[in-house]
């Protein structure tokens, strides 16, 4: 500091004092014509870009360091607590006292609570080797460890977690995602001829990176969907899809057409696997595993490694996706076939999530917003049906006009239902409702009264002698 007060009082100081005058700028270098040289755009555009990305590393680097003494710190704090409630005897009463003390003598730290030291003495406890910690379990932020805690209770269970967490880079929701879905169980559990056609560092590899089932829950399909629909379904949640595939999966394209002997076939799904070095064809099927599925596939395999595998690219595998699969059938299927493929068969939600189940009203609340939905299903019927109630009269409007429009200019013509003087009551209280306004059920069941009543006779009109009525 006192170096940089004397630069500074060194540039600042007047000519003739006791310090030499301030150094002269560095003058830029100029042209032929006498002026600065132009920055070239494209060498200045790499030098910033290369600047960002050190400072972005080093701040990253700086982020894993802080989070690392912080999570070291945890587990020495909840080691120690471990250590003197064993020693001592003390119970868990300790903790809040601690978290008192602590807190008033480090009160800028947030997460000395007695909640967190609980939480620290758990982690200590769930991880009693320390060396692992260090290089595992540090690199997580502390809410990915509280969630490991929470959610998963077996040692091993949870070290994998932990492990693939950092590897792929999970955000604590994507964490929690993975728990939920069973992931552990899921991953390498596909039936596959790996070993027998890969080489056995692939085959290994290959392996894992499959699973059984693979879980769809992000898909709203009913019993009768297609094969178009779920594989429609998948690409609009290709980001989804992706990250229940794994980590390496890069997205070529759907429905991808290569030609065979001058015919036209279509892949379902194709990736590329970026670890893996191959293509991965995946094939989606909305029945159980049938044994030509097999046979299909092996022809895919080698039309893909034909005409788009290149020199340095591993033999492309292939994956058939079923609503189910007998483990007996599937063996003989892929027994003599010569082709990687594997077999998986892959979940729909069952249910509604449990954060929408929260999110559905309870009964009370949907008997209570029951009027108000019925207004606005009656009102699209009653415009539909004056729609069409007009054609029927050689007067369709060519453009769509408001429902107040269409009652007055059929008054106009002489042709508005008898009721229509009262409906238009009833109207302006399901033009509130139907831009969000406050009305109460009463009125809003009146409306609803009023406007079947109007709307059956409208229909009644169409085909007859026209209601003559006024406004």
């Amino acid at each position: 500091m006192g170096q940089v007060r004397a630069l500074h009082a060194y540039q600042e100081a007047p000519e003739g004092g006791g310090m030499t005058k301030r150094p002269s700028r560095p003058t830029a270098p100029r042209n032929g014509a006498g002026s600065a040289t132009e920055i070239d755009a494209q060498s200045y555009s790499a030098f910033v870009g290369d600047l960002k990305r050190k400072i972005a590393e080093a701040r990253h680097r700086a982020g894993l360091s802080v989070n690392r003494e912080l999570i070291l710190l945890y587990w020495t704090v909840g080691r120690d607590i471990l250590f003197r409630q064993e020693q001592e005897g003390w119970g868990a009463k300790v903790i809040d006292r601690l978290a008192g003390d602590l807190g008033r003598a480090f009160p800028e730290m947030t997460g000395l609570s007695a909640r967190n030291l609980k939480y620290m003495r758990a982690f200590a406890e769930a991880w009693p080797d320390g060396e692992f910690v260090q290089q595992v379990v540090a690199l997580l932020p502390w809410g990915h460890n509280v969630r490991l805690l929470d959610a998963v209770k077996s040692p091993e269970e949870r070290a994998w977690y932990a492990r693939q967490a950092i590897e792929h880079g999970w955000s604590r929701n994507v964490l929690l995602h993975q728990i939920d879905s069973n992931l552990f169980t899921r991953q390498g559990s596909a039936l596959t001829n790996f070993s027998r056609t890969l080489p056995a560092d692939q085959s290994e590899l290959a392996q894992q990176i499959l699973k059984d089932p693979y879980t769809f829950d992000f898909l709203s399909l009913g019993p009768e969907m297609l094969e178009r629909d779920l594989e429609r379904g998948l690409i609009e949640h290709l980001r989804s899809l992706i990250l229940e595939l794994g980590k390496g999966f890069a997205f070529v394209g759907s429905q991808y057409h290569f030609e065979v002997g001058g015919q036209d076939y279509y892949l379902d799904l194709l990736f590329y696997h970026l670890r893996l070095r191959c293509f991965v064809v995946i094939e989606l099927k909305i029945e159980d595993f049938k044994p030509e599925f097999a046979g299909k596939m092996n022809f895919y395999l080698s039309a893909v490694d034909d005409q788009l595998r290149h020199k340095d690219d591993q033999p492309t595998i292939g994956i058939i996706l079923c609503k189910g699969r007998n483990e007996v059938i599937v063996e003989y299927a892929l027994r003599d076939t010569s082709k990687p493929m594997g077999v998986a068969h892959y979940q729909l939600s069952p249910a509604l999530p449990p954060q929408l189940q929260q999110d559905l009203p309870t009964v009370e609340e949907f008997a209570r917003e029951f009027p108000l939905m019925s207004v606005i299903k009656l009102r699209i019927e009653i415009e539909r049906a004056l729609r069409d109630f007009m054609a029927d009269n050689g007067f369709a409007p060519t453009r769509p006009i408001a429902l107040a429009a269409m009652l007055r200019e059929l008054q106009r013509r002489g042709l508005a239902p008898a009721s229509t003087a009262q409906f238009i009551d009833s109207l302006q209280v399901m033009n509130e409702v139907v831009h969000g306004l406050n009305v109460d059920p009463e009125s809003a069941q009146r409306a609803v009264d009023v406007g079947t009543a109007f709307l059956a006779e409208v229909r009644n009109s169409r085909g007859n002698d026209p209601v003559h009525g006024e406004i």
